[in-house]
């Protein structure tokens, strides 16, 4: 998915229907159902825009994590999960966004108790550290693999590639380890 999803997620819950019936041309179905999906859980306005079919549609889109029986408890769950936190449950009124709902799950335990749900809003805030590592780590890639160095092996490419994206883990680890560890290694 390359998109800026923070700023697309904005759009979203602020752009009326019409405006969000644009947005969703611009995008594939995947895309336009993943976005959906987040926008459904977003605490703004009251959970006003909570919606079980998309957010269920969105959960499809990780089978790893919602096999058939997950997804029967979750549905169970979301519905269990709105009565709960919008009618029952005060402290979770006049939340700021989906960050500030995971705090609050958190801190009340709610977390356990709506674990699926739960995995969601874990999902849709890490998609965007996500995305920004992996275009990172292609931004890195050209300017590793030049025209002069077109020519390296892969293995030796992601080498170089780790090293570059993850700095702050390797400026710790001195030259001398590095050597030394080059040459304890056994020839392939």
């Amino acid at each position: 998915m390359a998109f800026h999803y923070p700023i697309l997620l904005i759009h979203m819950l602020i752009l009326g229907d019409h405006d969000l019936q644009q947005l969703n041309d611009h995008f594939n179905e995947v895309t336009s159902d993943f976005l959906n999906g987040v926008s459904c859980l977003n605490p703004l306005d009251s959970f006003s825009s909570f919606d079980i079919k998309k957010i269920m549609r969105m959960a499809e889109l990780y089978p790893d994590d919602f096999d058939e029986s997950n997804m029967r408890a979750l549905e169970y769950q979301l519905v269990n999960y709105i009565i709960d936190i919008h009618d029952i449950e005060e402290r979770f009124s006049n939340l700021g966004g989906l960050w500030e709902l995971s705090i609050k799950l958190v801190w009340t335990k709610k977390h356990l108790n709506y674990s699926l749900v739960f995995l969601l809003v874990k999902f849709d805030l890490l998609l965007p550290v996500a995305t920004t590592t992996i275009e990172r780590a292609f931004s890195a890639m050209k300017i590793l693999k030049n025209d002069l160095q077109n020519r390296m092996d892969d293995e030796f490419l992601d080498g170089c590639i780790v090293s570059y994206v993850e700095k702050q883990v390797f400026k710790d680890v001195s030259n001398e380890f590095i050597m030394k560890t080059f040459q304890e290694m056994k020839c392939h």
